[in-house]
């Protein structure tokens, strides 16, 4: 028999600690999901329908409602994880009987290349950085990291001191589901960091930001739309045209080494994906590369 919920706020806070605790879920992920979430409960409560025991049309057109007007299949792809983990967490703290998210279905996801750099656009962004500014050394060791050890935006900025051990040449990197990787320093990051960790001792940094490996000029942590800015603003000074993120950076992290000769499962294990067939999408890259290459040379196409 179902147990009666007590409050809705005790509700949701025993949800937020499932999802950090219990699943594991990153800052990020739990946050979409609860948004989302607060999203369905005011739809449920504008049609007076209890957010715990909604049934599957009841869903359904909740689903609906929120999806409209999403046309990003990834967005709407995670609409429905965190409905499927709102009804996983409600059955297995015994709230409700049955899940009645179970044949709720996503999007496919398409599969679109993603936008990779050139090492010649690589190295115009790093040429672009105005090392004679404040951030400038902070700027190219950040770019090296993103670049030269492929991480993600939010391992960047989580980054700590006291898990790069350079010394020993490798960082230990807190990735998605807070599961943990070593990934190798690459001697040219070491380097600039180095200088940043020169300058940096200089800046007036928080208390709560001495171990935060990359901090702003007020000295507290970066957040990730500040490197977004950063890497953009560097790609128009570059003249590079393509649409381009961090994440970009990791991707030509990626796709760089497998042209020359890097063994998937190692890239795979760099990038902490936990299925290979993600990593996979860097071979049809390849591909693409071997194609142009064909095009290019071969005396039948000139």
């Amino acid at each position: 028999m179902a147990k009666e919920v007590k409050s809705e706020a005790d509700l949701l806070k025993a949800y937020h600690t499932y999802l950090r605790l219990e699943r594991g879920y990153s800052p990020n992920t739990v946050e979409g999901y609860e948004a989302d979430l607060a999203k369905l409960r005011e739809y449920a409560a504008g049609h007076q329908i209890d957010i715990v025991h909604m049934d599957f049309d009841q869903l359904q057109e909740g689903l609906y409602a929120l999806c409209k007007e999403v046309s990003s299949e990834a967005t709407q792809a995670r609409i429905i994880a965190g409905i499927h983990a709102w009804f996983k967490f409600l059955l297995y703290k015994d709230y409700i009987d049955q899940d009645p998210s179970e044949l709720l279905e996503g999007p496919r996801k398409s599969k679109h290349l993603p936008t990779v750099l050139t090492l010649d656009e690589v190295n115009r962004m790093m040429a672009a950085i105005d090392l004679s500014s404040n951030e400038g050394h902070r700027n190219r060791a950040m770019m090296e990291m993103l670049y030269g050890s492929g991480l993600r935006v939010s391992e960047l900025v989580n980054l700590k001191l006291s898990r790069i051990y350079l010394a020993e040449h490798y960082m230990l990197i807190e990735g998605k589901g807070s599961k943990q990787r070593l990934v190798p320093l690459s001697p040219v990051a070491e380097e600039w960091f180095g200088y940043w960790l020169q300058e940096r001792a200089s800046w007036p940094l928080k208390p709560e930001s001495k171990d935060y490996a990359f901090v702003n000029r007020y000295g507290r942590p970066l957040t990730r739309a500040m490197v977004f800015t950063i890497v953009r603003k560097l790609c128009a000074e570059a003249g590079i045209i393509k649409t381009v993120s961090p994440h970009t950076l990791r991707h030509s992290f990626a796709t760089h080494l497998l042209q020359n000769g890097a063994d998937l499962r190692i890239i795979q294990q760099l990038l902490g994906h936990e299925d290979l067939a993600t990593t996979e999408i860097y071979t049809h890259l390849n591909v693409q590369d071997l194609r142009q290459a064909v095009l290019q040379c071969h005396p039948a196409n000139r």
